[in-house]
C-alpha cells in the first residue's frame, strides 16, 4: 500500500487572504481539492493523508464529501513547520511500501508525475519531483556577484517527494536534532539526503507550480485555462 501525505497545514499570513490559501477558489473549487483529485485519480497511490491547520480539522469531512474525494483515510493538524506538519502526518500511517509527500498549494500536478515518482521510490528507496533550471543562477554575497554557476548540473526540487516508508521514518526521527543546529528544514529530501540515502530525480514539469502569492493564483487559473 502507497500512501499520499498531503501538506496543507500552513496559515497563508504572507499570502494576505482571509482564509489559509489552500482553500482559496481556483476556476470555483478550492485550491487544495484539485490537488487531491489529482491523487485519486493515480493509480499508484492507495489513501491519502491531510495534514490541515487545526482549525480547519472538523469541517473537512464535509468539503470531502461534497467533492467526493474517496481516499483520504485521516487528516491530522499541522505543525509550527512544514517540517512539523510532514511528521504530524507521518505519526498516523501505521504501515505503508512508499509514502509520497506534496504540498496542497501545488495543484497543477499530474496524475503521471505522481505515479512516475512512487514508481521510482518503490524500486530504488528515495526519488523526488525535479525540474530543470530556465534561469542564470548567480551566487551572491555583500551586494556583489560571486559567480555564475553552471545550470545544466542544476534543478528545482518539486513535489511530490517519495521514499519508502521506513526510510522516511528514519530521516524524520532525526528533524529535532537538525533544527536545533539551526538549519531549516525546506523539503523531505533534504533529511533523507543526511542519511546518506540516495535519492533519485524524476524529471517534472514547470506548470506544477506552488501557490504563494496572488499572482501565482492568477496564473494557475491562466494554465488551467
Amino acid at each position: 500500500m502507497n500512501v499520499a501525505i498531503v501538506v496543507a497545514g500552513g496559515q497563508s499570513i504572507r499570502f494576505g487572504a482571509t482564509r489559509p490559501k489552500q482553500f482559496l477558489e481556483l476556476k470555483r473549487t478550492p485550491i487544495i481539492i484539485h490537488t487531491l483529485r489529482q491523487f485519486e485519480q493515480s493509480s499508484q497511490i492507495d489513501q491519502i493523508v491531510v495534514v490541515l491547520p487545526v482549525a480547519e480539522v472538523p469541517a473537512f469531512q464535509a468539503l470531502l464529501d461534497k467533492f467526493a474525494v474517496r481516499k483520504v483515510s485521516r487528516t491530522v493538524g499541522g505543525g509550527q513547520t512544514r517540517a512539523h506538519s510532514v511528521r504530524n502526518g507521518l505519526a498516523v500511517i501505521e504501515s505503508a511500501a512508499v509514502v509520497a509527500v506534496h504540498d496542497a498549494v501545488r495543484p497543477l500536478v499530474s496524475v503521471d508525475e505522481i505515479d512516475r515518482v512512487v514508481a521510482v521510490a518503490a524500486e530504488t528507496g528515495a526519488a523526488i519531483l525535479a525540474a530543470p533550471v530556465s534561469d542564470t543562477i548567480k551566487e551572491v554575497a555583500d551586494e556583489r556577484i560571486l559567480r555564475t554557476v553552471t545550470r545544466a548540473k542544476l534543478r528545482r526540487a518539486l513535489t511530490p517527494q517519495a521514499f519508502h516508508f521506513q526510510i522516511l521514518q528514519r530521516a524524520y526521527e532525526e528533524l529535532t536534532e537538525t533544527e536545533a543546529s539551526g538549519i531549516d528544514v525546506t523539503d523531505d529530501s533534504f533529511l533523507v539526503e543526511r542519511l546518506g540515502v540516495a535519492v533519485n530525480y524524476v524529471e517534472g514539469h514547470a506548470r506544477n507550480i506552488k501557490i504563494t502569492t496572488p499572482e501565482d493564483l492568477l496564473m494557475a487559473e491562466a494554465l488551467l485555462s
